[in-house]
């Protein structure tokens, strides 16, 4: 048996955290052989201008930037009680609004930067919001309440709608005032808006109810139209009556997931690409700090990029040169060129979206897919983090083997595996 009359439950009103970015300017791109210390930090929910280390280099947070939490209708149906039909009654309810829960562009919720996004939302309001892809479309439109007066009443269901932005932080050098330079959390690429939602409250509410305001309840009591209550005392016991429906609060058609970057991508068609690159004279290594193995470019197309040992039969497949190299607020961005097969490094437009996709090579074009942001250590220290501008995701790896695939992780390696060293040939 339901609570009998009408429940208060407070809904919260408004709430708006804001903050701003800092970031360094650095110089440009230095390369060393000697690694700098830089101060431990609590990594549990970094923000901008906190100290990271060199193990952050291939890693990304998400952090919340505004919020607001408001009472909203999903389901709703005025029906009214005479003398004699009180009780339990058990009422269908029409779906007024709908609300999907999405990081950005991506309504999936699978990678775990959306999922460290949204648990960061939960502690930032203090709310239990949902963490993973659901509509509250999917929840029974049934309500049972018992009721012990007579009146016209509104059943609904509603919940309390999260909504808000959020930004990307990476590990990154930066000056300080001092001139000496530390590593910094900064914001990077990869902000958007985010949806999401509490668990779906259920009721029956009277024009007559004093009920808390700005509350879910007082947003059904809106609904009932009271002014034209008594107008409806003619109507038979349980007589459902037409509500005007709030237009709902569908997510628009999602298009393949980005990080703030832009969705319309120039695919490679001309095989002579390679020559409008301009690239650095210089050859890299993109190794694993301290061990043999770096990135070896593949020989066959339809395979990737794989930790592989430097040898005199690798043809300098294990060779990379940063091409059209920009630098903004001190992060490097480049396309990869590969000195031994001729292709560029990319991430497949078909896997784009997909945690865990192999770093590929193509043949070289201008396409986002194939840019990458270069984070880096301090200068002295030749450690790097490597993160695709389309993707938004970090560089990494599964485990330390010959032959293991470079891959893309949403928020990188968090062991520290997605740090290399950059170091010339």
């Amino acid at each position: 048996m339901r609570s009998t009359g009408p429940v208060s439950r407070f809904g919260r009103s408004l709430v708006a955290v804001t903050t701003t970015a800092a970031a360094g300017a650095v110089t440009a791109l230095s390369l060393g052989v000697s690694p700098a210390a830089a101060a431990p930090t609590d990594m549990t929910a970094p923000r901008p201008g906190d100290s990271c280390t060199a193990a952050d280099l291939g890693t990304r947070h998400p952090y919340i930037k505004t919020t607001e939490v408001s009472p909203t209708i999903t389901h709703f149906k005025g029906w009214y009680v005479t003398e004699g039909t009180t009780g339990q009654q058990t009422v269908s309810t029409d779906t007024t609004t709908v609300i999907a829960v999405s990081v950005g562009l991506n309504d999936t919720i699978e990678t775990s930067f959306a999922v460290e996004a949204l648990s960061n939302v939960k502690a930032t309001v203090g709310l239990d919001v949902k963490l993973e892809y659901t509509s509250t479309s999917k929840e029974s439109n049934s309500v049972t309440w018992n009721l012990t007066q007579p009146g016209y009443y509104g059943f609904y269901k509603g919940t309390k709608k999260v909504t808000g932005t959020y930004g990307s932080l990476n590990c990154n050098r930066a000056q300080q005032g001092d001139g000496r330079w530390a590593l910094e959390w900064t914001e990077g690429p990869g902000g958007g808006s985010f949806t999401t939602f509490t668990t779906l409250e259920e009721g029956a509410v009277r024009c007559q109810d004093s009920v808390p305001a700005d509350s879910i309840m007082a947003r059904a009591q809106a609904l009932l139209d009271c002014g034209s209550a008594a107008a409806k005392a003619d109507h038979p016991a349980g007589a459902a009556t037409q509500m005007a429906q709030q237009k709902p609060d569908r997510p628009a058609p999602h298009p393949a997931p980005t990080s703030g970057t832009s969705t319309e991508q120039p695919r490679a068609t001309d095989h002579s690409a390679r020559a409008a690159l301009d690239c650095s004279a210089e050859a890299y290594k993109i190794a694993v700090p301290g061990k043999p193995l770096s990135w070896g470019a593949p020989l066959l197309a339809d395979d990737g990029v794989r930790l592989r040992p430097s040898t005199i039969f690798s043809a300098h497949l294990d060779n990379w040169r940063l091409c059209n190299v920009t630098e903004r607020n001190g992060v490097i961005e480049a396309s990869l060129w590969n000195w031994g097969n001729g292709g560029c490094a990319t991430v497949a437009e078909q896997n784009a979206a997909g945690e865990r996709a192999v770093l590929m090579t193509v043949s070289c074009a201008e396409d986002d897919l194939q840019r990458f942001y270069i984070y880096r250590d301090v200068p002295g220290s030749s450690k790097i983090g490597v993160q695709n501008k389309y993707t938004g995701s970090m560089m990494g790896y599964d485990r330390y083997a010959d032959g293991e695939f470079i891959r893309q992780y949403s928020s990188g390696r968090q062991d520290g595996t997605g740090t290399f060293d950059l170091t010339r040939v």
